[in-house]
């Protein structure tokens, strides 16, 4: 379960008391791993509501469930950047009410590198805050993982890393070392996995004001600011929509700082 509980449960326990347990021989490797030996089907939300469906199924007189799931890949907006996504599930199966946590960071520690030998290899780890992060060593094709060939999870000794790299080199020729992406093996992830825990509770918290279910919030944001030199709306954002799951009621918000948007992110004064 890779110890998330750790921050998820306090905070779920003190804001909407509940109690949480983690279940016994429960194994949530089978929805994807980060080491790609299973590859994630569908989306992160998906997998989540897999995992919970699974804790359903695995105590069956349970009501709520939480499940997290994460994802990390080059951020869509910002060159050689990573960008870090978690989402944090609550269902509650009597209700069917379903509310989402989330947090998106560019501060990672999710990086990767193919190495010759152990003095590459501890470079990129000083640079990683190793031991605290821990790291996986993977043989390599080319300058592609090859978790098939070879693989060391979990490392956080310094003997530990310098036999991994040592043994993919003579298998492959390189080796390939990336952060160990689980939540019990880097503490910068466990923090992200704390913040979307806080936004369900904030989610959680924001009632509906027509008919008070939890889970008021933005569903939609809706571009449109006009500019300030021609007029003609752009994709800046103008509006914000809360609506409600239960009985659908809907309330539309300015989220503009000024009433037009810049000419520098108008498609017509600056194609």
């Amino acid at each position: 379960m890779h110890g998330k509980e750790r921050v998820i449960a306090p905070l779920l326990t003190e804001a909407l008391g509940l109690d949480c347990v983690v279940p016994g021989a429960f194994d949530t490797d089978r929805f994807g791993t980060f080491t790609r030996e299973i590859e994630r089907t569908g989306t992160q939300l998906d997998a989540a509501r897999a995992k919970i469906a699974a804790a359903f199924e695995h105590e069956p007189h349970t009501r709520v469930a939480i499940a997290s799931e994460g994802s990390f890949g080059p951020h869509p907006w910002i060159p050689f950047a990573p960008l870090g996504r978690e989402l944090v599930l609550l269902v509650d199966r009597q209700t069917g009410l379903e509310i989402t946590g989330h947090d998106a960071t560019i501060d990672t520690h999710f990086a990767h590198r193919v190495v010759d030998g152990p003095a590459a290899a501890f470079a990129f780890a000083e640079r990683m805050q190793f031991p605290e992060h821990g790291l996986i060593v993977m043989g390599c094709r080319g300058d592609q993982p090859a978790p098939d060939i070879a693989l060391w999870k979990g490392i956080v000794a310094a003997d530990a890393l310098d036999r991994a790299v040592r043994e993919a080199v003579a298998r492959c020729g390189a080796a390939f070392i990336e952060t160990d992406m689980r939540a019990h093996f880097n503490p910068t992830r466990m923090q992200a996995i704390e913040r979307a825990t806080v936004d369900l509770v904030r989610r959680f918290r924001s009632r509906c004001p027509a008919c008070a279910y939890p889970g008021f919030d933005v569903t939609e944001r809706v571009p449109g600011l006009p500019c300030e030199w021609c007029g003609e709306p752009t994709q800046v954002i103008k509006a914000e929509v809360l609506s409600c799951a239960a009985c659908g009621h809907r309330v539309a918000r300015s989220v503009a700082e000024r009433p037009t948007a810049d000419p520098g992110l108008c498609n017509q004064c600056n194609p």
